[in-house]
């Protein structure tokens, strides 16, 4: 059966989604917002949830391109239609293919900072080019000697990180991104690492293949809470009090 969805998405994953919804036999809609706004939840949520408001014609279902995301997704409300959500702290989970692949490989090598095509280029990564627009910018607007200080602060932070790995799904010719990754972790004297992508999530989330454990189906009247365990996601009704936090609940 050939399904319509609107699918609301972060910026980073446009391309991978675009492909691979084009492969799919149903029809879709699409709304990508910026990057940047897991940064501030509360305003990661009012946008998600506009953007679920104002779907206009009816639609099957309203795919979401995101994780968790610093809890900005908790709270999202279901309307008219259903909501589908992976289950995963962030996109880098839809890049790597399951949020165990994702906890192990963290487990594993806790200070990586993650590079994707969609990472690169909508913000400036941690490296060489970073570094230098960011000098420039305080220079500019507090001086030299507080230019000094707030570049020690990040470089500092930086030093938390040991790691730059690069995975991406292979649509289109990245090859620059992923040589950008490396001048990036040469620059850092970090370690790279390039892991290989698996599209399976993306695809069952675009293909309407949500069984299972990996996809969270938010049914009409229902919202999004976290779970705070493996699950991460849950579907509860819109009007029960949240047992997650104070933040998540009435501020859809």
């Amino acid at each position: 059966m050939r399904n319509r969805y609107q699918l609301i998405a972060c910026n980073v994953l446009w391309r991978e989604l675009c492909y691979y919804a084009a492969q799919s036999r149903h029809e879709f809609r699409f709304q990508f917002l910026p990057w940047g706004l897991h940064t501030d939840p509360p305003q990661l949520r009012r946008a998600v949830q506009a953007a679920v408001d104002q779907t206009a014609d009816p639609v099957d279902a309203i795919l979401l391109g995101y994780g968790l995301c610093s809890k900005g997704l908790e709270g999202i409300t279901a309307r008219q239609a259903p909501l589908v959500i992976v289950r995963a702290h962030d996109c880098i989970t839809c890049f790597l293919g399951s949020r165990q692949r994702y906890q192990a490989y963290f487990d594993a090598n806790p200070g990586t900072y993650w590079y994707t095509p969609g990472w690169i280029e909508n913000h400036l990564a941690p490296g060489q080019e970073r570094y230098e627009a960011n000098y420039r910018h305080y220079l500019a607007t507090y001086g030299e000697d507080n230019a000094q200080y707030l570049m020690e602060m990040e470089q500092g932070w930086f030093k938390e990180y040991t790691t730059a790995a690069y995975v991406d799904l292979g649509v289109g010719d990245t090859t620059a991104h992923e040589q950008y990754t490396r001048e990036c972790a040469a620059w850092l004297k970090w370690r790279f690492d390039r892991l290989p992508g698996d599209p399976g999530l993306i695809r069952r989330l675009v293909d309407g293949d949500w069984a299972g454990d990996d996809f969270l189906v938010v049914p009409p009247g229902h919202r999004i809470e976290a779970t705070n365990d493996a699950a991460i996601l849950r579907s509860v009704p819109a009007g029960a009090a949240s047992e997650s936090g104070p933040d998540a609940a009435g501020k859809a």
